[in-house]
């Protein structure tokens, strides 16, 4: 436990930045979840459009170290490779 007050103050914006980063996580994982809901519903055109707009979500976060750059990456590949071969169905 904190001790100090210079600690607790530590401590106090550690679980503020804490919850706040991962409602940010949450909003990733989100919008990943509907790109990969409108794969499920076969949509070509929905797919797409999800993911134009999950892309730059995805980007944000990995700018202000949410996730790290190289999931953003990882995620933004695997969800453009099914949209694109949804598409060529």
């Amino acid at each position: 436990m904190a001790n100090s007050a210079q600690a607790k103050k530590r401590a106090r914006q550690n679980e503020k930045r804490r919850q706040h980063n991962a409602g940010l996580r949450s909003m990733v994982r989100t919008y990943i979840k509907k790109v990969d809901a409108a794969l499920e519903s076969g949509d070509a055109t929905a797919a797409q459009e999800a993911y134009t707009t999950s892309v730059p979500v995805i980007d944000r976060m990995a700018d202000k170290g949410i996730i790290h750059k190289n999931k953003a990456a990882r995620h933004k590949s695997r969800l453009n490779t099914k949209v694109k071969a949804l598409a060529a169905k």
